[in-house]
């Protein structure tokens, strides 16, 4: 007699575990209005973010919806990510959302919300595989940072360019490949040239602390979630040393 194999510890639905976190949001805000606008964003539902937001500035003032709305929303969906509930869908379903938000608060404000500081980011040269890149972008943007997306592929020359142009508080590369990774020193060593001692973030798939910790300026990112806090560090003055000691002791 054949009996089934049991599959239950093997396979799950990610769908579900991700509806189960959206029913239990946790409480961000105290106040109904602000815990409207958090759930609707952890939601990735934007057209509920925009409903909310609209009611939400009947009663309050542009930035309090962002910094204690948007803002803590966006990073509750990073934790999410960070845990493994969320992937890559829900994280840019809900950084659109979060984007709405934003117009809508600065259409109120009758200007553009002040970005904290640069950071450039790009997938390394020869590589063309950005769900890395694309995560960051969207983590950075719902923390309040004006990043420059170089895109895919980008030539070294190209990188160090913009950093030369825009003078970001942190680059940012990522690559799937070991082929391809090789591009992050080689960019490390012409920023150098330059003076232009850039904390440089580096990872994804085969990138390994190891191998970015062996070129000046190189910092490990193991996750797409440290991006933020990262780039607060380098905006607050951290040099490249001390964020390695800090991420990468």
């Amino acid at each position: 007699m054949k009996y089934a194999a049991d599959t239950s510890g093997i396979f799950s639905r990610y769908d579900l575990s991700i509806e189960v976190a959206r029913q239990n949001a946790r409480e961000i805000s105290k106040d109904a209005l602000l815990q409207k606008v958090v759930e609707r964003l952890v939601a990735g539902d934007e057209a509920g973010v925009e409903a909310s937001v609209e009611r939400a500035l009947e009663h309050k003032g542009p930035m309090e919806v962002i910094n204690e709305g948007l803002i803590p929303g966006m990073a509750e969906v990073s934790r999410l990510w960070a845990e493994g509930v969320y992937f890559l869908p829900q994280v840019i379903l809900s950084s659109d959302a979060m984007m709405v938000g934003i117009s809508m608060c600065e259409q109120r404000l009758g200007k553009p919300v002040e970005k904290k500081a640069t950071v450039v980011t790009h997938t390394a040269e020869g590589d063309i595989h950005d769900i890395g890149q694309a995560i960051v972008n969207a983590l950075l943007n719902a923390s309040g940072f004006e990043v420059i997306d170089l895109g895919v592929d980008v030539p070294v020359e190209q990188v160090v360019e913009a950093c030369r142009i825009h003078k970001p508080v942190m680059l940012a590369g990522t690559a799937l490949m070991t082929t391809t990774m090789t591009a992050f020193p080689r960019t490390a060593a012409r920023l150098r040239e330059l003076n232009l001692d850039i904390p440089f973030v580096c990872g994804g798939g085969a990138v390994t602390e190891e191998f970015v910790t062996s070129f000046d300026l190189g910092i490990w990112g193991r996750d797409a979630s440290q991006a933020p806090q990262m780039a607060e560090d380098a905006m607050n003055g951290m040099t490249w040393r001390e964020m390695r000691a800090k991420w990468n002791g």
